[in-house]
Parts: C-alpha cells; structure tokens; sequence
C-alpha cells in the first residue's frame, strides 16, 4: 500500500520538472531575445522601423532559406519594417516551437514561420492570434490554425512538372533496359542441374525522397501530382514502380547517412526525385562517390551553385527552381497588407522554373546563388 501512495507522489514530481525545465527554457530564450534585441537597437534608431517581424525556418544554413530572407528582409526596409532570421540568433539551440514561444513572448509585430500540421504548432500559431500577432506560415502551411496566410508553391502543379521529367528521362534515356535474369535449374531429386539465363525487362524504379519530419500535406500532394502524371502520360505496357523513402533531415549527417543506405542496396533506383536543396545535394554527392554518374538519375530541388555546376556536369538532370527571394517578399507583403486592412489573401504562389541541361548556361553565366 506504501508503494502505491508513492506513485502519485513520484510522478507528480516528475512532471513538475519537466514543466520547470521548459518554464526556464523559455524565460532564457526571452531573455537571450532581449539581449539581442537590445544590442541591435544599440546598433541603430529604435525609432527607424514602423515594425518588427521574425522569421523562422528549418534550416538556417541552407542557401534556400536565406534567399528567403534576404527577399524579406529587403522588402521589409520597402515597408518600414524590420525582419529578423531568428534561426540565425540562437542557431540550432532551439527548436521552431520553442523559438515561436520567444517570438510570442517578445511581442513582435508579426512571425513568418516554416509550419508544419503538428498540434503543438497550431496552438502556438492560434496563441500568437490571440496575442494579436499576425502569422504567416511559410513554405510548409498549418491548415487548422489562425494563421493569417501561407506563402508556398504549387505543390500539385511542381509533382506534375517532376513526372513529365521522369518520362522524358526515360525517352531520351530508353528506359527500362532489358536486363538478363540468370535462374538455377532443378532435377526431380532437387539437385541442381544447370543456370538458366533469359532476357527480361524490368520496370523503372523511381524514388521519391520524403521528409521524415514534415507533418503536412504539401509533399503528399506533390507526390500524387507524379504518381497520377505519370500514370496517365506514360507509354502502353511501360511499368514504372513508384516508391516513397523517408528520409532522416534532422541534420546533414543524418541525411547522408539515409541517402548511402539506398546506395548499399543492390538494385539501385533509376531516378531519384529530392523535394528539398539538402537532399539533392547529398543525394549528388553520393551519386559521385559510388560512381554511379549515369546509371541514377537526379531530378533535384532549388538553385544553388552546387546543383547548378551539378546539371552543367550532367551529374543532376534537372531541378526546379523556385523564386526563394518572391517567397519572402509575398510574406512581408502579406503582414504589411494585413496591418493596413485587417486580413489578406489566404494564399500567395511562388514562381517555379525548370533548369536542365538545354537552359543552364543562362544560370550559370549570371544565375547561379553563392552558397
């Protein structure tokens, strides 16, 4: 009976600490906010700006995402208003919910936030309305939130453009290839008499590299925008198996070690499709260390110098660029528009171009993004 009263008592303490250590986790993001806040109002006029917006991201230190920025930041200076990377202030020290708890905490005049359809996100974005905080959610969207709009691209139109691209490597590249099937052949008794060899034509594997940590639909409307493209424009009696992977992004380490697994296998995708900078990068890399240039083909995601001398060596197909600067520039507009009217359109589209090995030169002589 004395164990048993104990229990309560145990896991009351317990769930203390855990809210404690969360209670000064956030008090020391705040104040480390502050401290920050108030050495860049040290380093200008308090006074210079109308408003004040944070922007939080994934992945601070992709060039995607400071294009991003920089869109926002230079539009911000257009409309009196100051933008702020917070990713950039506290790095990887804290995730996106606890950096949207400072935010909320500060009081800005407005958050721009990579969302995701977590339930935790989308109390903090309905926290943040009520706090009258305007959000805009930002390449991934939180459909059942508060938010004010979402700044993204056109998930359906993209998964399309990516599965004209894979039927269009597999005519320039005539695929599938036939390949030979060797099989043992048995007596009565079981004994093997001989190997047998035979022609066959095995389908196109295409694999679709998937965020393990994304929680909303953008990528799944994607992949269904390939999956029905290819289905109805594909060639009669051709089989293409489709197949979903997810990989681990927590960090780059981690995605490269989620890519080299798919190399270790023995029968090896002929295309590879990346809905993301980082996957496409470390999936190129890999492409080159096990020196399969040509055999796996690459069909990649954004702009970056990288991937761009990528496609020029033909070691990236293509990949579809999308206007990250426009991306940040529609989010500062969004707010401005909201705090001037009181509401604002519930979607603004990206534009996406396709880069391949007919267009590069154009990109690559005055193009190209620094990394």
């Amino acid at each position: 009976m004395n164990k048993d009263r104990r229990k309560p008592k145990k896991y009351t303490f317990y769930l203390g600490i855990t809210i404690l250590l969360l209670v000064i986790t956030i008090i020391m993001g705040v104040f480390a906010f502050t401290i920050y806040l108030g050495r860049y109002t040290q380093k200008s006029n308090p006074n210079r700006y109308g408003r004040y917006y944070i922007m939080i991201a994934e992945n601070n230190s992709a060039s995607f995402w400071k294009s991003v920025y920089m869109g926002a930041y230079e539009e911000g200076l257009l409309q009196d208003s100051y933008v702020d990377f917070l990713n950039d202030t506290f790095g990887g020290s804290y995730s996106k919910e606890d950096m949207m708890r400072i935010a909320i905490a500060s009081e800005v005049d407005g958050i721009i936030v990579a969302a995701d359809e977590s339930d935790e996100m989308t109390e903090l974005i309905n926290e943040a309305a009520e706090a009258e905080i305007p959000v805009v959610t930002l390449y991934g969207d939180n459909t059942q939130s508060n938010r004010c709009t979402f700044v993204g691209i056109g998930s359906y139109d993209l998964g399309r453009e990516y599965g004209r691209q894979v039927l269009e490597i597999m005519r320039k590249k005539q695929l599938p290839r036939a390949q030979v099937q060797v099989t043992p052949l048995y007596d009565e008794d079981g004994v093997r008499l001989m190997w047998t060899e035979k022609m066959i034509q095995r389908p196109v594997k295409v694999t679709v590299l998937m965020s393990a940590h994304t929680q909303d639909s953008g990528q799944n409307i994607l992949c269904s925008g390939i999956q029905e493209t290819i289905e109805n424009e594909k060639q009669e009696n051709v089989e293409i198996e489709l197949s979903l992977v997810t990989i681990d992004d927590t960090n780059t380490f981690s995605v490269e070690e989620s890519i080299r697994d798919i190399f270790m296998e023995e029968d090896l995708p002929d295309i590879i499709v990346c809905l993301n900078e980082l996957n496409t990068t470390c999936a190129y890399q890999a492409v080159v260390d096990y020196n399969k240039v040509g055999q796996v083909n690459i069909l990649g995601y954004y702009d970056s110098d990288t991937i761009l001398k990528a496609i020029d060596r033909n070691v990236i197909y293509a990949t579809a660029k999308v206007d990250a600067a426009q991306m940040g520039k529609y989010c500062v507009e969004a707010l401005t528009e909201y705090h001037s009217f009181g509401n604002t359109s519930q979607y603004f589209m990206a534009d996406i171009e396709l880069i391949n090995k007919d267009n590069i030169a154009e990109y690559l002589d005055g193009g190209a993004k620094s990394e």
